[in-house]
């Protein structure tokens, strides 16, 4: 992460201090940069609680530059899911720039959360978490294109939110939960570029193209990466480290949802979240074929309890039997 020099973070809070800005809010420190704005911890001291507030960094920002920004504060304010932070307010600095305010997230990225002790089981399930709030985004037209776990917040209370929707595209075509009145949202020139992060980008993305399908392929990055502490290369093969042993399900969960083809990809993250799920369930996973030793161990997790139980009363016979006959 490049710091702000000190004169650049007491420049804002000159610009967010000032009359123009009416005082509002106080800036307390960056806790965050990307490649065009950067988002300060401050205090809204209208309503005594710490937010967090995003600007551009350009000191001379172009019409471009600052549609961008009010483009991703529309979209994240027309999402309201308890997985995606929400917007407070949006404004204008004295220079021109343009900042809004979200909801301060406490909580470790998921790469930090995955590089913790954690259990196979609690990353599955935070990453269906994951899911629940991209599905919701779909549903409402908005494809995030930029998917991987520096975006994913895990918070002190097990809440996982999906941040950074900066380069998400609307899709005028959604058949469901599309708003009343059509939010300006996006211009050909952005949804037109190629926009993501190499190793989680689906292969449409680079010629600027992109559906919920690439949003599947990026969170096929993210389950690579709980399974193995690595980012994923940029190339279409998927190189798996040997000194960890995962599940041959789970790894044609990962490679069906990282096709190549969008035609061979789940076609929905509910269709890739339903094989996660079975496979926590110890259900036939529909991106594997088991073979009979697959088969036979995964009945035994999913009827654990019972064999263990037929398995004791077994044992109890038999030492009674044994008893009995001495």
């Amino acid at each position: 992460m490049t710091s702000l020099s000190n004169a650049a973070v007491a420049r804002l809070r000159q610009l967010l201090e000032g009359e123009a800005a009416e005082s509002r809010y106080e800036i307390i420190e960056v806790i965050g940069e990307g490649g065009m704005s950067t988002v300060y911890l401050a205090h809204d001291r209208e309503l005594e609680r710490d937010v967090a507030l995003k600007v551009l960094r350009t000191a001379a920002p172009n019409s471009h530059e600052r549609e961008r920004i009010q483009r991703e504060a529309r979209i994240i304010a027309l999402l309201e899911h308890p997985g995606i932070v929400p917007v407070h307010d949006v404004g204008l600095l004295p220079d021109g720039s343009l900042f809004y305010v979200m909801k301060r997230v406490k909580g470790e990225r998921f790469d930090e959360y995955v590089g913790g002790v954690r259990s196979r089981t609690e990353l599955l399930r935070a990453l269906l978490q994951v899911c629940d709030a991209v599905s919701f985004a779909h549903a409402a037209g908005v494809i995030h294109r930029d998917l991987k776990p520096q975006n994913v917040m895990v918070g002190a209370f097990g809440e996982v939110l999906v941040l950074d929707w900066g380069v998400a595209k609307w899709r005028k075509e959604a058949a469901v939960a599309t708003p009343a009145v059509e939010p300006r949202l996006d211009s050909d020139e952005i949804d037109s570029t190629a926009a993501g992060t190499p190793g989680y980008m689906a292969p449409e993305q680079f010629q600027g193209a992109a559906d919920e399908r690439s949003d599947v392929f990026g969170l096929g990055g993210i389950l690579y990466f709980s399974l193995t502490t690595e980012h994923p290369s940029p190339s279409a093969s998927l190189q798996w480290p040997t000194q960890r042993s995962v599940p041959s399900a789970l790894r044609a969960i990962v490679e069906r949802a990282r096709h190549g083809d969008p035609a061979r990809r789940y076609q929905t993250v509910q269709a890739f979240a339903a094989d996660v799920l079975n496979y926590l369930d110890a259900l036939p996973v529909t991106a594997h074929r088991e073979n009979i030793l697959e088969r036979g161990k995964r009945l035994a997790a999913r009827h654990r309890t019972a064999i263990l139980l037929v398995l004791g009363y077994l044992a109890m016979r038999i030492a009674l039997l044994i008893f009995i006959r001495r």
